[in-house]
């Protein structure tokens, strides 16, 4: 059995000031809720230090939104993987921001995939598929694609979290369905069952991200194969996020695996 996870990815989003304010407003709700959900925090690199502190003593994790795939070098603006894991235990991987922005391919993502697991990060490799793509029906040939590309020299004794968004439901207000999420996670599931075994595949925690919401987490979290979510704007508000922990806590009743 699988326990819960809910993420928070504050993008590009709080300085140092408004992190720690975003924090406080909510860790002693979110230290409560944790006894249920596992709880991971991934503000922007500027602030991972000063809430890696705050957090101390907790046992909510902290995750970063990124890394570089080699461990050092001239990469002007980039972080490392050594440079994350004194504070993190997360990094999410592949979003499809990243992706779109930043000209992330399949073959860069299996590389931060690679120098993720090389330090003992965690990662939260996110798949999905566009609006046209889902129009055409090929939402399961563009994960399949997705996950066999990053995850093909991925060693199977470290773990892992996948996260579906698709990407014409991420900020636009409109989520997939939880019908719609289920059978899709049902299908990477078996993916991974396939690629490395059942074992795996039934201990490996699958969330769905896109426009999540307190009035929508149940729909998602009801669903026997979605194991939580990985949050956006709902995040920066911490009534919003708490109450989405909550719910997710309320409904799951899930225990980890790793």
């Amino acid at each position: 059995m699988r326990r819960p996870l809910v993420a928070a990815n504050w993008k590009m989003h709080t300085t140092v000031p408004e992190s720690l304010r975003l924090v406080v407003g909510m860790v002693d709700r979110l230290v409560e809720l944790s006894r249920d959900v596992e709880v991971v925090l991934c503000p922007p690199f500027t602030s991972i230090y000063p809430v890696y502190q705050l957090l101390a003593d907790t046992p909510i994790s902290l995750g970063a939104q990124n890394l570089h795939w080699e461990p050092k070098g001239a990469y002007t603006g980039e972080v490392s993987a050594p440079m994350l894991r004194p504070f993190c235990r997360y990094v999410i991987v592949g979003h499809s921001e990243r992706r779109q922005y930043f000209g992330e391919t399949d073959e860069t993502v299996a590389r931060k995939l690679r120098a993720a697991a090389g330090v003992g990060l965690t990662p939260i490799l996110c798949v999905g598929e566009n609006l046209a793509e889902n129009e055409a029906g090929l939402t399961l040939e563009v994960v399949t694609r997705q996950l066999e590309a990053a995850l093909k020299d991925w060693p199977a004794d470290r773990e892992l979290v996948v996260a579906y968004e698709p990407v014409w439901a991420i900020g636009t207000g409109r989520p997939a369905t939880g019908e719609q999420a289920g059978r899709v996670i049902g299908e990477i599931r078996g993916l991974l069952g396939r690629m490395f075994g059942a074992g795996y595949a039934g201990r490996t925690r699958i969330l769905y991200g896109g426009s999540v919401s307190p009035e929508n987490i149940g729909e998602f979290v009801g669903h026997p194969e979605v194991d939580g979510a990985l949050v956006g704007g709902a995040s920066l508000r911490p009534n919003d996020f708490v109450e989405i922990v909550r719910i997710t806590g309320s409904l799951t009743g899930k225990a980890i695996g790793w």
